[in-house]
């Protein structure tokens, strides 16, 4: 006698299709009173009391924010580029991530200022097509009120310096 090793194949399941199971009206009611039954606040003290007098409270006048630093002068950019007046200090961008140039350009600055020199390049690059992220936002980052005090003047710079993807930055003096 011979067994057989074949077997039957297992009945075949109809294809179920998932339903998102819908609230019930009863269930939705019940929710919707729960909800009416919790009453906003009426006033702040209310949430957390105060700990400070109200006559006490000073309005704050607003700080009068200063523009952000304009040009160089064109007599001091052409010394800058022909190295009349030399350029302190260099700052390769190229490679950082947002965060990281910001930080290294404030630090850079800072210390330049500090060793008193009076005049810094900034290579950021040109990025793809000439959109770089770098390029865009440096300028910005130096208008910031932080670094403003200490900056004359921003300008794109020579060629032989790095062009489009670079910047001079005039520092004033230390006072």
């Amino acid at each position: 006698m011979v067994a057989s090793t074949v077997t039957g194949r297992a009945p075949e399941r109809p294809d179920k299709m998932r339903v998102k199971a819908k609230p019930r009206p009863a269930a939705r009611a019940e929710l919707l009173a729960h909800v009416a039954d919790v009453s906003p606040p009426t006033h702040l003290a209310s949430i957390a009391p105060l700990r400070i007098d109200p006559a006490e409270i000073r309005t704050l006048r607003p700080k009068v924010a200063k523009p952000p630093p304009g040009r160089i002068e064109p007599n001091r950019k052409r010394r800058i580029a022909k190295e009349h007046d030399p350029i302190g200090a260099r700052l390769d961008m190229h490679g950082l991530d947002q965060d990281r140039a910001r930080a290294t350009l404030e630090a850079f600055v800072r210390r330049a200022w500090d060793d008193g020199h009076r005049a810094v390049l900034v290579i950021t690059g040109k990025g793809k097509v000439g959109h770089g992220v770098l390029k865009q936002r440096t300028p910005e980052w130096l208008a910031d009120p932080a670094l403003r005090e200490m900056i004359a003047g921003v300008s794109v710079a020579d060629q032989r310096h790095g062009g489009e993807g670079a910047l001079y930055v005039a520092l004033k003096r230390k006072s």
